[in-house]
Formats: C-alpha cells, structure tokens, sequence
C-alpha cells in the first residue's frame, strides 16, 4: 500500500504496532503485552476514516515478520488477529 508507514513501540512488556497513511492524521493500531516471550495480541483498531484500505491486515503482517525475525511467539486474543491466523496456515510456526 502506497503511503503507509508502520512503526513499532516497545514499552517493555507492552506495545503496539502503529500505521500512517500519508494522506490522514488517522492512526491504525495493534496492541500487545509480553508474558515469557510471548506477545499476547490483544487488540486491532483501525479508524474507519481509514478502513476498508488493508491498514490492519498490514499491521498483523508486521507483527509475523517481527516474531520470525526476533524468535518470540503469538497468542492472538483479538478476533481480527485470531481470524487472520486461520487464514494463515503459513503462520502457524509463530503461534504460541
């Protein structure tokens, strides 16, 4: 997606991945907390000034690339997250 930026915060123990599109001040966000090196996933919110372009679905993809590159584990809680994941059978080897 042309213009979308993602971004991670880590908080320690806590953060979320952000996403910009260029052409808005409206942010996506999906939200985690770390329990033994696991990112419980727990909530996906996209604005709807912004839904409908792929933003969350590009934020979970973010996140995939972050486990398999940093070695930690999934549990999806939120329901966008866990409907992804069945999905994404692809994904299975970072599910907690």
């Amino acid at each position: 997606m042309v213009g979308l930026t993602i971004t991670k915060e880590d908080r320690g123990g806590a953060g979320e991945y952000q996403a910009h599109l260029a052409d808005s001040d409206a942010m996506g966000r999906l939200t985690w907390v770390e329990r033994d090196g696991v990112h419980i996933i727990d909530h996906t919110l996209v604005p709807p000034e912004i839904g409908g372009r792929g933003v969350a679905a590009r934020l979970v993809e973010a996140l995939i690339a972050d486990a398999r590159e940093n070695d930690f584990k999934i549990h999806p809680l939120c329901s966008y997250v866990v409907a992804a994941f069945k999905r994404h059978p692809e994904w299975e080897d970072v599910r907690a």
